[in-house]
């Protein structure tokens, strides 16, 4: 079979928590994970922001940098990135035909009684390219929670948690104490962990978790201090003072996930990884990652993609449209199934004149007419429109600013057509 046939037919097998399936993976691939340095990076939101503005740091610092994110908007090749540059498919296609081969291997031997996940085999696959392309760095963005996530088999120089909220509460429990327990599953002993602004009851179970393992408990609001001036900030961080930054993710959530990537290159620094004050200016100026508050126009009409797929996103991306005054927008919706879409529609609501929801093209989608009964007793005028192509026409149609949201499988794709 295709290794990429291969792959995307472990999809119908979903979620699996659990180290055994990539620990033994890893150990028949002979440890590509220990070929170079890491940086874990979990959070309900901002993790993937984190892990692009602390790669870019790195990268403008001089080290052979590899970052290893998910889920991808349109091209797999989009979560390996090494030396600012996707993964070319030839060599994504070799890395998976040696993973392929490798879990056919152990299926047989029987080391493994039944085939990994999709995601442990894509782990697995970029542990394999980054050894291949002699990295020093790599940067890698949990998944799913943390403690049980495929890239928690790492022994990383360190960690971070940049947010507690509710989301996957199937997987991770329903109290942010539970999922902060999870998430801090990533601590490792005399691993510093670096923690963003987190509601107390989490911010206990992160430190508790830490002092179980003997893990530094580094919290962002006492080591780095970000002040607004206007479109920039200044940022003090442990004798670093960066001057007028003007972060290139929008948003002013992203202030304090600049804090925590800050952080975070902080306590590289101290263990011997040169990073400059301006490699982390350019980490915090230069990052790019799309589909995140990002602007398009189309037809004359302005279109804002974000992949704000849960209650805390939402509520983010709300407050940045009333920050730049975006007010009767037409909203473009789609979730998955396991969404609290009730929450999220109630947060986007307000700024709405008109919600059209739509069905994201991913088989975990809730179809579109089910989005619009959650939608039904909001201020706005619902409208069901299942295919995201005609969504997004009949959206510029109504000349009122849209708004795209609700998960990344439904902002990959529209963005690909505004592209």
């Amino acid at each position: 079979m295709d290794p990429f046939s291969f792959l995307f037919s472990l999809e119908r097998l979903g979620m699996k928590f659990g180290l055994e399936n990539i620990a033994a993976l890893c150990a028949a691939l002979d440890h590509p994970e220990r070929a170079f340095r890491s940086l874990v990076i979990a959070g309900t939101n901002g993790k993937g922001s984190v892990t692009v503005m602390v790669e870019t740091a790195l990268r403008a610092a001089g080290h052979r940098t590899a970052r290893y994110t998910s889920p991808h908007l349109v091209r797999l090749e989009e979560r390996f990135v090494v030396d600012g540059h996707e993964i070319e498919t030839p060599a994504l296609r070799d890395a998976l035909a040696t993973v392929q081969n490798t879990v056919e291997s152990l299926i047989e031997r029987g080391v493994l009684d039944a085939l990994p996940t999709f995601f442990e085999c894509t782990t697995a696959a970029a542990f394999e390219l980054f050894r291949r392309a002699n990295i020093e760095m790599a940067v890698l963005e949990v998944g799913l929670g943390g403690r049980l996530d495929a890239t928690n088999i790492v022994m990383p120089m360190a960690t971070a948690v940049t947010s507690i909220d509710f989301d996957h509460q199937a997987q991770l429990g329903d109290t942010l104490e539970s999922i902060a327990r999870e998430k801090a599953g990533i601590a490792k002993p005399g691993v510093p962990l670096v923690c963003g602004p987190v509601p107390e009851a989490a911010a206990r179970v992160i430190r508790e978790v830490c002092e179980s393992q003997h893990a530094p408990f580094i919290p962002v609001s006492e080591t780095v201090q970000t002040v607004p001036h206007g479109d920039t900030i200044d940022v003090h961080a442990a004798g670093r003072v960066l001057r007028e930054i003007r972060l290139a993710l929008p948003g002013t959530h992203q202030r304090d996930n600049a804090a925590v990537a800050v952080a975070l290159l902080n306590e590289v620094a101290s263990r011997g990884v040169a990073v400059s004050d301006a490699a982390i200016v350019s980490g915090l100026t230069e990052a790019r990652w799309p589909g995140r508050l990002e602007r398009f126009v189309r037809d004359g009409v302005d279109v804002l993609l974000d992949a704000a797929h849960n209650p805390a996103g939402a509520r983010a991306l709300a407050s940045h449209l009333q920050e730049i005054g975006w007010t009767r927008v037409t909203l473009i919706f789609g979730a998955m199934r396991d969404k609290d879409v009730s929450v999220m529609l109630a947060s986007l609501a307000p700024i709405c004149e008109r919600i059209i929801c739509t069905t994201a093209p991913t088989p975990r989608a809730m179809p579109a007419a089910e989005l619009a009964d959650a939608a039904s007793t909001l201020p706005a005028a619902v409208e069901v429109v299942p295919d995201f192509t005609e969504a997004l026409a009949r959206a510029i149609e109504y000349r009122r600013p849209v708004v795209a949201a609700g998960s990344i499988f439904l902002i990959g794709p529209v963005r690909d057509i505004l592209r």
